[in-house]
This record gives structure tokens, C-alpha cells and sequence, in this order.
């Protein structure tokens, strides 16, 4: 065990000292936000009484990676399979770099390989919450549409 700040913990990922689940990744880029703890217990007081959304990624399968979609994200499915009883499968012939030039409203976790994540959100988050900062693990530039 090791204590981290959050970016810290994010660079070790980058480098692959350590490596944690793209949900991990992406409230870690959530956590960056705050300068100390004492700030993120703020925020958290400030915002309990606003509510919650449940919500699922769902899995966007692409030629060369993939996508968790979130909601607010404009390949989002209208009625997400929460449960996988539905088995629907999502996928494309194009490439990541394709779908996000081609797109605009994001709120997803790119995935080109196990250690290569980014995170992109340009949505403005419901119940008061704060959006992750976007980070990426690789060098790709996808900020001019965002």
C-alpha cells in the first residue's frame, strides 16, 4: 500500500507502475480537481443534498479500442442494457480518432489498450457534480472540437 494524491496516482498509471479500472481512472481525474482533502469534504458537504444519477458506461467497441460512453455523451443509448439481459453489443469499422472528430457532445473513456486511457467530457455535470479533468494517457489531440 501507498498513499497517493490523485495526480500522483495518475502519474504512476501513466507509467505504468500501477494501474486501476477506467472507472478508478476517471474519479481520479474527479479527485484532481480539489487542492487538499478539506476542499474535496467541502465540495462533498455542499453537494450531498443535491441527489444522484444511476448510470452505467456503455461499452463502444471500435476498430482500434474502445469507448465507455456515459451519459450526456451523444452515442449514449437512449435505454441502456444496465443489467446485460439485452446483450446488445456496440461496435464500429471506425477508428477512435474517426468518432471523435466526428463527434461533439462527449462524456466518455477512451481505451486504446489496458495502460492508454483518456478521459473527455464537455457536458456540464447534473446534481451539482464536478466533471473529471480531462487527462489522456497518450499523446492524441482530439481538443479542437471540444
Amino acid at each position: 500500500f501507498q498513499w497517493s494524491s490523485p495526480p500522483e496516482a495518475i502519474e504512476r498509471f501513466k507509467s505504468q507502475e500501477i494501474w486501476f479500472p477506467p472507472p478508478q481512472f476517471y474519479e481520479f481525474c474527479r479527485l484532481c480537481n480539489f487542492s487538499s482533502l478539506e476542499k474535496l469534504q467541502q465540495f462533498s458537504s455542499a453537494r450531498a443534498l443535491e441527489g444522484c444519477e444511476r448510470w452505467m458506461p456503455v461499452m463502444l467497441n471500435a476498430a482500434d479500442g474502445f469507448i465507455q460512453l456515459l451519459p450526456g455523451d451523444e452515442l449514449y443509448p437512449e435505454d441502456p442494457d444496465y443489467t446485460g439481459e439485452k446483450k446488445i453489443i456496440m461496435s464500429t469499422d471506425k477508428k477512435i480518432e474517426d468518432l471523435m472528430k466526428e463527434g461533439g457532445i462527449f462524456h466518455r473513456i477512451v481505451i486504446k489498450d489496458i495502460n492508454n486511457l483518456a478521459v473527455y467530457v464537455n457536458i456540464q455535470a447534473k446534481y451539482k457534480h464536478i466533471n473529471p479533468l480531462m487527462i489522456k494517457c497518450d499523446n492524441s489531440d482530439y481538443n479542437s472540437r471540444l
